[in-house]
Formats: C-alpha cells, structure tokens, sequence
C-alpha cells in the first residue's frame, strides 16, 4: 500500500482520487481546496500541499493549466516545501511540455523523480478507470507508477523523456478536436439537407466514417446533452498549446487554427464551460440552423 497525496479535486480528479483509494492505497488531500465530502471521510485531510507532500511517498497533481501546476509545486505552501529525497511527483495536468521540462529539473534538484503523466478520456474515462495516460520520465520512476496508473487507467505508455507525455497529449487534443469539428460539420450538412442526424450518425457508425467521437459526441450532438464532460475552454488552453508550439517549430497547423476559431465562437456566446461536443453550436450560429430542431421549422435557404 502506498502512501499517496493527491492536488486537485475537480471532475476527473476525484474520480482519480477514487480508484487510487478503491486499490487499497491511503490517500492525503488538501484541506486548503474544496474536497468532496465522500473524499473528506476516506482521505487523511492536511492542510495544505506541502502538508500533503510531507506526509505522501507520491504525490499526483492533477490541475487545469500551466500555471496551476506551478503554483501547485512551487507556491509558498506548494508540493516542493514538503518534498524529501527519494519521493515521485506525478502531474497528470495537460499542460506546456517546455513548462515540464523546467518542472522536471527543479524536482530533480530536490532529489525527487518526477513523471509527467496527462490524460485522455474525459469524466467517463477518470470515473470507469479506463483513461489513456501518456508518460514522459525516467524507467524506473514509471515502473513505480506503473500500479498506480493502472487502477487509474487501460492504455498506458511511456511515450519518452519528461515533457514527451505532454507533447503526445497535445498531440492527441488535436486529434480530438479536428475529429469533432469532422462529425459536427458532417451532422449539419446532414440535417440542412433534410436527413434525420441521429439516423445518420447510426447508420455512419457502421462504416468507415465510424469513431469513439462519432459515436459518444455525436450522440451529444443530436442530444443537446453539452454538460461538460471536458470543458471547451481547457480545450482552447490545449490547442493554444499546440499551436503556440507549431509557432515555435515553425511549421503551420492549419486546421488545429479553425477549431480554436470555432471553439472561440461557442465561448463567445457564453459556451467556454460547455463541453468540447457542443463545437457544433458554432457551426449552427453562422448557418442559423439547429440541427436538433426539423428543417421545416427553420429559416429557409437564400
């Protein structure tokens, strides 16, 4: 059993956080953040990071950006001030991997090892423990991790040094995205032309068009069920991710670029905490067509 503390109990954390105490490990939280009240009875409550830290062989972060995760590790009261040598820090935040890097170093200097280690699969994915986990650091601090990250996860792979994880992530953010835009554009032209889009979505999943994202999203799609199983607006930070990297590389990510744009309009009509399906509110507004109400019912072609 080991001795765990865990940074960051939002929606797919303290489905984490579940698993990681459903495999007989014990579990140390921060009192300085909200803790869910199921946590709160099985989890030892410290007082702040640190505390955590102290008390914690590995500590997992598990927070919305970049900056979050520093001020996680490195704030006055962060992970670092409690860490002694010979300890495993874990972030499964998706974030900047050059960022990681950097982490990485100031976490070795204290002696630690140190795995960056974000995720892929949503609410569903964090609360089934069946997420994509993407691996960057050293062997033998990931053999270490390797039981955790099995009662947390199905695919999981040491992609290579730290910060790779991240950048396979991002990666993988725009593969999700681009394929979202794919479904959402498909399902509008089906349905301005008449075509019943939850019948076309079956009857595509099928064929050679069939995805996860199809399948889950695009139910989301001719649902209206947008509760956010993954915010569009952490979203947005991954794909500016992307391509503020692309800038860097120089080289062009063009359709990565009109996904955010997309993203971008449903933010700007209040939808940054809709999930990332509802990609295809953006799509709808500059048709003026809801794919959700028949044809008939709407403003007819110029």
């Amino acid at each position: 059993m080991a001795k765990i503390g865990f940074i960051g109990l939002g929606i797919m954390g303290a489905h984490m956080a579940r698993n990681l105490i459903k495999g007989g490990h014990s579990l140390s939280v921060s009192g300085k953040h909200s803790v869910p009240d199921d946590l709160r009875a099985t989890a030892h409550v410290a007082a702040d990071s640190a505390a955590v830290a102290q008390v914690s062989d590995i500590i997992v972060v598990m927070v919305p950006d970049t900056p979050d995760v520093a001020n996680a590790l490195f704030a006055d009261d962060g992970v670092a001030k409690g860490l002694s040598a010979g300890k495993l820090v874990i972030d499964m935040s998706s974030i900047s991997p050059l960022e990681t890097q950097q982490f990485a170093k100031q976490i070795n200097a204290l002696g630690c090892d140190y795995l960056d280690a974000p995720v892929s699969g949503g609410e569903v994915g964090a609360r089934e423990a069946t997420l994509t986990i993407m691996v960057g650091g050293p062997q033998q601090a990931f053999d270490k991790a390797k039981p955790l990250f099995e009662l947390m996860g199905k695919n999981i792979s040491l992609i290579g040094d730290n910060g790779a994880g991240q950048t396979c992530k991002v990666a993988n953010q725009i593969i999700v995205a681009l394929n979202i835009e794919a479904v959402a554009e498909a399902l509008l032209f089906a349905a301005r032309s008449g075509a019943d889009p939850e019948r076309v979505r079956r009857a595509l999943m099928g064929g050679f068009a069939s995805s996860r994202i199809l399948e889950v999203h695009g139910e989301r799609m001719t649902k209206r069920t947008f509760n956010p199983g993954f915010r569009i607006e952490l979203h947005q930070k991954d794909l500016n991710l992307a391509l503020d990297g692309a800038r860097k590389l120089g080289i062009a990510l063009p359709h990565t670029a009109s996904a955010q744009q997309l993203f971008s309009v449903c933010a700007a009509n209040g939808g940054k905490a809709w999930d990332h399906s509802a990609m295809i509110r953006a799509l709808e507004i500059m048709a003026h067509f809801d794919i959700a109400e028949p044809a008939s019912a709407q403003p007819s072609a110029a």
